[in-house]
């Protein structure tokens, strides 16, 4: 998924000088995770934001475990890992599981457990999917997949994992992962937008009560990212929502796990990897904790100047596409469908 901030130049430019001051003044002498030693489970882990996050962690002399549906894919990847390794002692395995269900992640955790005869010291939580499609044209199952793979897919494991680090008195990170959409969204999203808005709901929760626990968790908003799963999406992602996202340069896997290993690291609760999502963050923050006090007041400064703009440009491109979008229903039958 993306957005478009093709206006914005100045406010650009602008916010990046006051951020770059912002990490001068405030972005020092903050403790920094370090995984070298320790046992990292990423679900989704053989393809796209969970394989390139599993290479960058290997590269820091994590030991890995991955979990995804596919065997092969597992194998494949594991290859890839191998050939990063950085000492004899780092250790690598990939179970096949898929992660829909309670009992299937909590099956998932137990193996990744007894794989390593350790638990995990960081849980990245990196499956999902998206079908990006009109509302209208949803049946049942397009709306309860959509939370199905965008939501209970990793609040399944996230709920595994804090029972059984509660049980353990192990202290440790979770991670989570939204998107953009978890602050915003617009024509097309309206199965996966919802469950990435329910993830960071869950965060919020899990931030609190980990405290009692010793856990830590953070929660990643990407843009889009040239994925296997944004090539799948494109596939039933209707035309307005490509025009919506057609400014927007995306990240690539590569690009969006080093953000999200960076916000990690940093300690950050909620992690961006690019300016206009830092905006949308700025400006729904809530009670969630400042990045960096002068840096979010800076965003929130540009966001209340420019979020209106981007919302009147978005609303100004939906209106005009009126007339395509009920010549697309009438071709499609829509109006002469029952329901």
């Amino acid at each position: 998924m993306s957005t478009s901030f093709s206006a914005w130049p100045e406010l650009t430019l602008i916010a990046l000088s006051l951020i770059l001051l912002s990490f001068m003044v405030f972005g020092l002498d903050k403790k920094k995770w370090d995984p070298k030693g320790k046992h990292v489970y990423i679900t989704g882990g053989s393809q796209g934001l969970g394989l390139a996050l599993a290479k960058i962690l290997v590269k820091k002399g994590a030991n890995i475990s991955i979990v995804a549906r596919t065997q092969s894919k597992l194998d494949d990847a594991l290859k890839e890992l191998e050939a990063l390794r950085i000492s004899p002692e780092q250790s690598f395995q990939a179970f096949p599981f898929s992660l829909t269900s309670a009992s299937a992640s909590s099956e998932a955790l137990a193996a990744v457990t007894a794989g390593h005869n350790e638990f995990p010291d960081a849980i990245f939580c990196c499956a999902g999917a998206s079908k990006p499609m009109f509302l209208v044209e949803m049946g049942e199952a397009e709306l309860e997949n959509g939370m199905r793979d965008g939501y209970w897919v990793q609040a399944w494991t996230a709920w595994a994992a804090v029972k059984e680090m509660a049980r353990r008195g192990q202290k440790g990170k979770i991670i989570l992962v939204s998107s953009t959409l978890g602050f915003m969204s617009f024509v097309g999203y309206s199965s996966y937008s919802p469950a990435k808005h329910a993830l960071r709901a869950l965060a919020e929760c899990l931030r609190s009560e980990g405290m009692l626990y010793g856990i830590t968790t953070h929660i990643f908003f990407p843009p889009t990212m040239y994925t296997p799963g944004f090539d799948e999406e494109n596939k039933t992602k209707p035309a307005i929502t490509r025009k919506i996202e057609s400014t927007d340069e995306g990240l690539t896997a590569v690009q969006a796990a080093e953000g999200l290993f960076k916000g990690v690291e940093s300690g950050d609760f909620h992690i961006t990897a690019d300016l206009i999502t830092s905006l949308f963050r700025a400006s729904t923050r809530g009670c969630s904790p400042r990045t960096n006090a002068l840096f979010d007041s800076v965003l929130d400064i540009v966001a209340w100047i420019g979020v209106p703009i981007w919302r009147r440009s978005v609303d100004k491109q939906i209106v005009a596409h009126r007339e395509e979008h009920t010549t697309y229903l009438m071709q499609a039958g829509f109006f002469e469908s029952s329901t």
